[in-house]
C-alpha cells in the first residue's frame, strides 16, 4: 500500500526528515532518500529489503509511506498503525499558532474577492476566446489560521508536501492581500500584479529546469489561492478539477502546518520537482481529450425547471459548463440539476425579487468563482382583451417578463465586470415581441422592452467583450404555453393540435431543445451580438435579421 498520509509527510518534509521517521519508526521501517518514482525507486526499495527483510515498510524521504504484508490486510493495517505513529509524534508538539496578519476592518465577502481572482488567473485568448477556470472555496479554522499568517509568504510557498502534487497544484500556490470591502479596486489591483508575478516565476522555473531536455512549457497560471481574511480557492478547468486543487491544498495546509510545529517545513528542490511536473507518465493522470466547447465557463439558467429552461440547462452541460438552475421551484430546480449530476447547482430563487436574486447570483460566484452566460429565460403568459386589462395584471406581467431579466442580466453583469473576461447576456424573448397575437398584449408589452432591452446591453457593454442577444421563439410545448392552452388555441384557429403547432413554413412542430439549440449557438458565437434567433419553424412576420 501507498499514501501520501499528512502525518508522514509532516516528520519527512524537514531538513532531517530521515532521522526523524528513524526515530519514530525505529526498524520497523526502511528510510529511503527521495528518488523519483520508477525503475530507480524501485532499486532502492528492493536494496533496503535486502538489506532488512524484516522491515514493515518504507519511507521514501519528502514523498510518501509504502508498507507490505503477507495479506492486503495486513498491510492496510501497518499503513494505520505507522501513519497513528507519526500522528502521535506528531501531537505531543505544541499548536501551529503563527503571528496572524493585520486584517482590514471589513473584509470583502466571498462572492466579491472570486470574480476577481478567476478573472486575473485566467489565461486571455484572442477573439474573446479567454482561457477561464472555475473556482472552489474552501475554509475552516484550519485553513484561516494558515492563511491569516503574517509569515504565509515564506512558509505557505515553499512547495507541494509531495511531488505528486504538482500536477494538480503547480510548485507553490497564489498568495494575495486581504481584501476590503470599502476598496475592491484596489484589491483587483493587486491580484493582477500578483498574477503577473506568479507567471513571471513560473517561466523563470521552466527556463532554469528544462534546458537540454527538450520539454514544452505548460501554461504559468496557479492552481490554488490563498486569501488572508478568506481561505483559499482551488482551480482547475471544471467544478471537479477545481474540487480536487482545493481538496489537496487543504492537505498541503495540514501537513506544513504540523511540519512547523516539529521544525521547519522543507519541499524537494525545485529540480525535483519540474523532473516529476514535466514527467509524461505524470501527465498522463491528466488525460490529453480535448475539452468541450463550453468548458471552463459557468452558465446561469432561469425558469431552468420549465421546458425550454431544461433543455438548455442539459444541453449547456452536455458541451462542457458548470451550470445553476434557478427556478421558483427550489424541487424541480434540483431535480433539473441532479438529472445533469456532477456539480450542478439548483437554487429555489423568484426572480421578481432583486434582493433574492442577488443572493443567487452571489451563491453561483461562492460556487463556481463566477458567471460567463445568463441565459434569461424565466416568463409566464397571461392573457386578456388589452382594453379591458387590469392594470395590477399587466404590472405582474412586467415584474417577471420584463424587469427579472433586467434584474439578471445587472447580476451578471457586475460578476463580468469583476472578471473582466467578457460574457454573454441571453435573453428568452418571444415572437409576441415583434409580431403580436390577439389577446397576448399583457405577455407581448413586457416581451418587446426585453428584446430592446438585450439590445441595449449589446450596445454599452460590447466594449468589454459582453455580447448579448435574444431568442425568439413560438408554439413551444412548455410551461408557458400548456397542452390546455395549445387545445385552446388551435380550436379557436379551427386546427387540429398538430397542425396548429406546424403552422409554419417548415411545417414542423418546434421543441424545447430547438430553442436550447439556439441559445447554445449564441453562446459560442464569439462575434455575434445585438441578435435576434428567432426559432418558430418560419414566421415571415416575425422574421427579424
Amino acid at each position: 500500500d501507498h499514501s501520501h498520509a499528512v502525518a508522514i509527510l509532516s516528520i519527512s518534509d524537514q531538513p532531517n526528515g530521515m532521522d526523524i521517521a528513524k526515530e519514530i519508526f525505529g526498524d520497523r521501517v526502511a528510510v529511503v532518500p527521495y528518488v523519483m518514482a520508477g525503475f530507480q525507486l524501485a532499486k532502492a526499495t528492493a536494496d533496503a529489503f535486502d538489506a532488512n527483510p524484516d522491515v514493515e515498510g518504507i519511507v521514501l524521504h519528502k514523498h510518501g509511506l509504502f508498507t507490505f504484508g503477507d495479506t492486503a490486510k495486513q498491510s492496510y493495517d501497518r499503513m494505520i498503525e505507522l501513519v497513528s505513529m507519526a500522528e502521535a509524534h506528531i501531537a505531543k508538539a505544541n499548536p501551529f499558532e503563527p503571528a496572524k496578519v493585520v486584517l482590514p476592518s471589513e473584509l470583502a465577502s466571498v462572492a466579491d474577492v472570486a470574480p476577481i481572482i478567476r478573472g486575473a488567473c485566467g489565461l486571455k485568448g484572442e477573439g474573446g476566446r479567454h482561457k477561464r477556470w472555475v473556482l472552489d472555496h474552501r475554509t475552516s479554522e484550519a485553513v484561516r489560521t494558515f492563511v491569516d499568517g503574517a509569515d504565509l509568504a515564506d512558509y505557505g510557498t515553499r512547495g507541494v508536501i509531495t511531488p505528486d502534487h504538482i500536477i494538480r497544484l503547480k510548485n507553490r500556490p497564489l498568495v494575495v492581500p486581504a481584501p476590503a470591502k470599502a476598496d475592491l479596486d484596489a484589491f483587483k489591483i493587486a491580484v493582477e500584479d500578483a498574477v503577473e508575478a506568479y507567471h513571471a516565476d513560473y517561466n523563470r522555473y521552466f527556463a532554469e529546469n528544462s534546458a537540454g531536455k527538450g520539454k514544452t512549457q505548460l501554461d504559468p497560471a496557479p492552481r490554488v489561492v490563498l486569501v488572508p481574511g478568506v481561505g483559499l480557492f482551488g482551480m482547475g478547468n471544471s467544478r471537479k478539477a477545481a474540487s480536487v486543487a482545493a481538496d489537496l491544498a487543504e492537505a498541503t495546509i495540514g501537513a506544513v502546518s504540523d511540519a512547523e510545529r516539529i521544525g521547519t517545513y522543507e519541499a524537494l528542490s525545485e529540480a525535483d520537482l519540474f523532473d516529476m511536473e514535466y514527467w509524461s507518465l505524470e501527465q498522463a493522470k491528466l488525460g490529453k481529450g480535448s475539452e468541450k466547447p463550453l468548458q471552463r465557463q459557468v452558465a446561469v439558467v432561469t425558469g431552468g425547471a420549465g421546458a425550454i429552461g431544461a433543455a438548455t440547462a442539459k444541453l449547456f452541460a452536455e458541451n462542457g459548463a458548470e451550470v445553476a438552475v434557478l427556478d421558483l421551484d427550489e424541487t424541480a430546480a434540483q431535480s433539473v440539476a441532479d438529472e445533469i449530476g456532477g456539480h450542478a447547482l439548483a437554487i429555489g430563487c423568484d426572480l421578481t425579487d432583486a434582493k433574492a436574486v442577488e443572493a443567487a447570483f452571489a451563491q453561483i460566484s461562492e460556487h463556481f468563482g463566477g458567471v460567463d452566460i445568463l441565459v434569461s429565460n424565466a416568463g409566464a403568459a397571461w392573457q386578456g382583451e388589452i382594453g379591458e386589462l387590469d392594470d395590477a395584471l399587466l404590472r405582474k406581467s412586467f415584474e417577471l417578463n420584463f424587469f427579472a431579466h433586467q434584474t439578471a442580466a445587472k447580476c451578471a453583469v457586475k460578476i463580468m465586470k469583476a472578471q473582466g473576461t467578457g460574457g454573454a447576456l441571453l435573453f428568452n424573448a418571444s415572437k409576441q415581441a415583434v409580431n403580436p397575437g390577439q389577446n397576448f398584449g399583457a405577455y407581448g408589452l413586457p416581451k418587446a422592452a426585453t428584446l430592446f432591452l438585450s439590445r441595449q446591453y449589446a450596445l454599452e457593454y460590447g466594449d468589454i467583450g459582453i455580447r448579448s442577444s435574444a431568442v425568439n421563439a413560438d408554439r413551444i410545448r412548455s410551461g408557458l404555453m400548456t397542452d390546455e392552452m395549445v387545445k385552446e388555441r388551435s380550436e379557436a384557429r379551427g386546427l387540429t393540435e398538430a397542425d396548429y403547432l406546424a403552422g409554419n413554413l417548415l411545417k414542423q412542430e418546434v421543441t424545447a431543445f430547438d430553442v436550447a439549440q439556439a441559445f447554445l449557438h449564441h453562446a459560442l458565437a464569439m462575434k455575434t451580438t445585438a441578435d435576434v434567433t428567432t426559432v418558430d419553424g418560419g414566421n415571415m412576420a416575425a422574421a427579424l435579421r
